[in-house]
């Protein structure tokens, strides 16, 4: 038998954080969308992030968080407390599921699970989730549904109502316009319900494609990726090192490209880009400039993220909240390695960056993004489902700027917050266990959070974990590998063929848990998509 490293361990309520604090804390969801385990400044980046610099410092990194490989799913998974196929929120063969699926009935979102319990809940940004905002518990909502356009999107929604689109003059920009609606919502929580605890989910769609950014904002960086992704990478990773957060720096794929191509898109965008995370010193001087600029606008768009979330934790200072909210921020994925042309298309002689503009940074910069590991998102090798996860609560978390290296998973967020604001971390009678743990001792403590395993699969990818051993596949059809992430957390040697006894049982348990998944999938599943 496998030996778990997810040992038991035994810790109360009260030598957690539930007794240090109220029993009802407010709860701040950050979503990032793309953004890479290396990004932020506290996790070994060279973009400037001092607010979220400071929830670390003032709070908790977890060393070891994990999503789902993409950004629908993860999302079904964070306000579910289940693995996004057990809610058909991602493909499950014979059914409508992915993109296309719906939840089960009970499969509640964290806000109708919190109302009995006497929270408000509001969003603001992406959704991605089947349903309407409203329609599952939220009492506001501004829906950013347009992902093609950062500067004048023509899907968008206000508390489920569309909004005409944005006229490209008007000065908008999705990451300042989510943290806008964030901040107008929760101003009228504290104007009206000031005595009523919060769960704001705030889902910002940057850093993700297209790179674009405001021109002030490219232009603090423009200089800086010059060197390229291969020093930069160095650079990172030695800044790693000296932050406690890895032991081992993967190689970069030379010959992996996009995990979709789109060779008509390629030659749209021009001489000068790449699909491949070519050597920099390869590049011509032409290609090095544009593929640093490129990288400028990602850097933008992450460092005005971060000042938009400043402003929001003000307001919550301000209106004598942040001591009793938990602050969590999380990506929905690895950084990526796509290229496509989409929205309004490309003109190549528009300024990087600007709404002109259809640019990704490619499977260059992706690998410098997810530094240490391998690949990107919709991989499930670290590198597409391994990202940053920041914790802070003043009255909840007594820890100060440490690290926590048990492993946690997106749907740990549920049972977690249900724990916090109910006392119980289960789910209701009438729904299956969650998938998800509590992380109430790991907030206290640098201890194991106690699970058989943790599961992936996504577009054929899949990945098992027991323990330290991981086992993960690309592709539907490719073997499996086999890695000791105690030893090699960055997946570098291959141990299947010394080791096939150990594959073939961790194998064996993939296989059961996903027959299990499936079937509950496919439990009262709709013949065609509910409208």
């Amino acid at each position: 038998m496998i030996r778990s490293m997810f040992a038991f361990v035994l810790v109360g309520l009260s030598a957690t954080v539930a007794s240090a604090a109220p029993a009802k804390p407010n709860v701040l969801l950050i979503l990032a969308d793309d953004l890479g385990f290396s990004d932020l400044s506290c996790y070994g980046g060279e973009i400037d992030t001092p607010n979220l610099d400071g929830l670390a410092k003032n709070g908790l990194r977890f060393t070891q968080a994990y999503n789902t490989a993409r950004c629908w799913p993860t999302r079904g998974s964070i306000l579910t407390g289940y693995y996004a196929q057990q809610i058909r929120r991602d493909a499950v063969p014979g059914i409508v599921s992915g993109a296309r699926g719906t939840r089960p009935d009970w499969a509640k979102l964290l806000p109708e699970l919190l109302k009995t319990h006497g929270y408000r809940s509001y969003h603001s940004g992406k959704w991605h989730i089947d349903g309407l905002p409203l329609g599952n518990g939220f009492e506001r909502s501004y829906s950013l549904n347009d992902h093609d356009r950062h500067f004048a999107p023509k899907n968008h929604t206000l508390d489920d109502k569309k909004l005409p689109a944005t006229d490209p003059k008007a000065g908008y920009y999705s990451s300042t316009a989510i943290a806008n609606y964030a901040i107008e919502q929760l101003k009228g929580h504290f104007g009206t319900h000031a005595g009523e605890p919060f769960f704001s989910f705030v889902a910002f769609t940057a850093p993700h494609f297209p790179v674009q950014a405001p021109a002030e904002d490219v232009a603090k960086y423009r200089k800086r990726y010059l060197a390229g992704w291969d020093a930069l990478r160095d650079a990172r990773w030695k800044r790693q090192g000296e932050l406690q957060l890895g032991k081992s720096l993967s190689p970069i794929e030379r010959d992996l490209g996009p995990p979709y191509a789109f060779p008509d898109a390629i030659k749209k965008l021009g001489p000068n880009e790449v699909n491949r995370p070519l050597a920099w010193d390869s590049l011509t001087a032409e290609q090095k400039a544009f593929q640093a600029d490129k990288m400028a606008v990602h850097a933008a768009m992450v460092d005005r993220m971060d000042r938009e979330i400043g402003r929001i934790l003000e307001l919550l200072k301000q209106s004598k909240a942040f001591e009793n909210t938990l602050v969590v921020f999380l990506s929905d994925n690895g950084a990526s390695a796509e290229m496509m042309v989409r929205g309004d298309g490309h003109d190549p002689h528009a300024e990087c960056g600007t709404g002109a503009t259809f640019l990704s940074i490619g499977p260059g910069w992706s690998s410098l993004c997810n530094t240490p590991f391998r690949r990107h998102k919709t991989w499930v090798h670290e590198g597409g489902i391994h990202t940053p996860f920041v914790a802070h609560w003043p009255k909840g978390i007594v820890a100060k700027g440490e690290l926590r290296t048990t492993p946690v998973h997106v749907v740990d967020f549920v049972p977690t917050v249900l724990e916090l604001a109910t006392g119980q971390s289960e789910p209701r009678v009438d729904a299956p266990p969650f998938a998800g743990r509590s992380l109430a001792p790991a907030f206290a403590k640098d201890v194991p959070v106690v699970r058989p395993s943790l599961w992936w699969q996504h577009e054929g990818n899949r990945a098992y974990r027991v323990g330290d051993w991981k086992i993960v596949a690309a592709g539907k059809d490719t073997p499996w590998e086999l890695y000791d992430l105690k030893a090699d957390p960055t997946e570098t040697k291959n141990l299947a063929k010394k080791q096939p006894e150990r594959v073939t049982e961790l194998a064996t348990g993939w296989q059961k848990e996903t027959d299990a998944i499936v079937v509950l999938a496919k439990k009262d599943a709709p013949a065609t998509p509910k409208k």
